[in-house]
């Protein structure tokens, strides 16, 4: 890339898995999206191109990376093409990672797909990642360019403080979490409890305990990402039989796939707190979506002016 001279304009461009969230980044930004087009062939490969001159230009790429993988293609389309129109710096904003749950090799002979995806990123031109919540920090490592890690906590735990809520206890749904309640757990300067599962293949549970005490306590299970919410749902019934006072939770990332909606609503959960990187599929009494469009707005701000994003996070 040439030397920085303080000239190159921001330009924001959506992917279509993300178009309201990128919508919303806009117009908090101050700026419209950018003219894109995305069509398609009539066997249905993907064919992307943007109508507006981005020669020079600092650009913005939005689009979470959740099935199907034609979302994960179009990106890698979008980034090439900016690159091979001469834009000045390519920053890809992914709000939620797709594929991150595949991050090391837990059984023999599988796919490290969250560093495939890395490297697929890399060889397309990206020249930075924005993202929120990964369900690793140390993904951060798999690339070889800056990484801006953003956290949900930094819209999360305003409401959560709106509740005004006694007697607060935090509940990781499993041991892998433990730092995510920890980190949520010292605003409140509140303890923590962590539901230990047993989870013989993926989106199946076996067995469930809760290490800690909850009687009388109001819960807040804290997790990255919610699928089929089997995990969260069994851990509120739980901890609702070990006798606390009330349970929610607060889930990042709404992937909400199968029977998840049916779980929310057949669990003791009072609410489940969501943000918008990935759209709802269908609304439910019980979820809360909040935006998380202001914060990567400022993030895309301090950004363009290289300025440091310390001041985001809680």
């Amino acid at each position: 890339m040439g030397k920085f001279t303080g000239v190159e304009d921001v330009k924001l461009f959506a992917g279509t898995a993300s178009e309201n969230l990128a919508e919303l980044i806009a117009k908090h930004y101050g700026k419209p999206l950018g003219d894109f087009t995305s069509t398609r062939f009539s066997d249905g490969e993907l064919s992307v191109s943007y109508n507006e001159s981005i020669r020079g230009n600092d650009i913005f790429i939005i689009q979470s990376t959740f099935p199907p993988a034609d979302n994960i293609m179009e990106l890698l389309l979008m980034i090439d093409a900016a690159r091979r129109a001469s834009a000045h710096y390519i920053t890809v904003i992914i709000p939620y990672f797709g594929y991150a749950r595949q991050d090391r090799k837990d059984r023999p002979r599988v796919a490290i797909a969250a560093k495939l995806v890395a490297n697929m990123l890399s060889a397309a031109g990206a020249t930075r990642l924005m993202t929120c919540d990964l369900h690793a920090g140390q993904i951060q490592g798999f690339f070889d360019f800056p990484v801006d890690h953003l956290y949900g906590s930094g819209v999360f735990v305003p409401y959560l403080k709106s509740l005004e809520l006694e007697n607060v206890v935090f509940a990781s749904p499993d041991v892998g979490g433990v730092a995510r309640a920890r980190s949520y757990a010292k605003y409140f300067n509140s303890d923590i409890v962590v539901c230990d599962k047993h989870r013989p293949r993926a989106n199946e549970i076996a067995s469930m305990q809760v290490i800690g005490d909850v009687e009388g306590l109001n819960v807040i299970l804290v997790d990255d990402l919610a699928d089929t919410a089997g995990t969260i749902s069994k851990a509120a019934q739980i901890i609702m039989d070990k006798g606390a006072k009330s349970v929610r939770a607060v889930c990042t990332h709404p992937v909400l796939s199968g029977k998840a909606y049916e779980n929310i609503e057949n669990s003791p959960l009072l609410e489940l707190v969501v943000s918008d990187t990935i759209p709802l599929k269908k609304e439910s009494s019980k979820i809360k979506v909040l935006s998380v469009a202001p914060l990567f707005a400022q993030a895309i701000d301090k950004i363009h002016n290289r300025e440091s994003i310390s001041s985001l996070f809680i």
